[in-house]
């Protein structure tokens, strides 16, 4: 009987290794965005594409994941302790397919790119910086589905955004 029950205890000992092996690695079901960082700042990147616009758009969604994904708040820049800067770089549209009988365009891709720095306004350090950033969004302006440019440029700037953002979690 002695024996049996050391046998269970040992194999419930091993069972919870893995356990204990993923808490003390760095794996967590909690945020890993940088809690010693309490507020960020997102100026209006520059826009150097002739697609007006996008700077104000990309702004937006790029606050809009911050207020939903990490625990810092939004702040002016001359108060934030961090800053969200950037350049957009590039905005193509790039036909896909076409119909076999009229030729007219049935899919286009919509790609933005972007380069970025998140600087830490306390010691002027750059903690992430990222060149030819992209994301890329399919629309069909097809007669008939009729999708806009607009909504292929909105869906590229809001995947762009998460991505970007994404890009300030914590070093795994």
């Amino acid at each position: 009987m002695n024996r049996l029950l050391s046998l269970k205890i040992l194999i419930i000992l091993i069972s919870l290794l893995p356990l204990q092996a993923c808490t003390s690695t760095g794996y967590t079901t909690g945020s890993n965005f940088d809690h010693s960082i309490s507020s960020i700042a997102v100026p209006i990147f520059q826009n150097d594409t002739l697609q007006r616009g996008l700077e104000v758009q990309l702004a937006e969604s790029l606050n809009k994941e911050i207020r939903a994904r990490t625990p810092w708040a939004l702040s002016k820049s001359d108060h934030a302790e961090t800053s969200l800067i950037g350049i957009i770089t590039s905005h193509t549209i790039r036909q896909l397919s076409q119909a076999p009988g009229t030729g007219l365009v049935q899919e286009q891709t919509v790609r933005i790119t972007i380069n970025f720095e998140w600087r830490d306004n306390r010691t002027g350090n750059i903690l992430v910086a990222r060149n030819n950033f992209a994301a890329t969004s399919t629309f069909v302006p097809q007669r008939g589905i009729g999708q806009r440019i607009e909504q292929g440029q909105r869906e590229a700037i809001e995947e762009l955004a998460k991505d970007v953002i994404s890009q300030l979690r914590q070093s795994w």
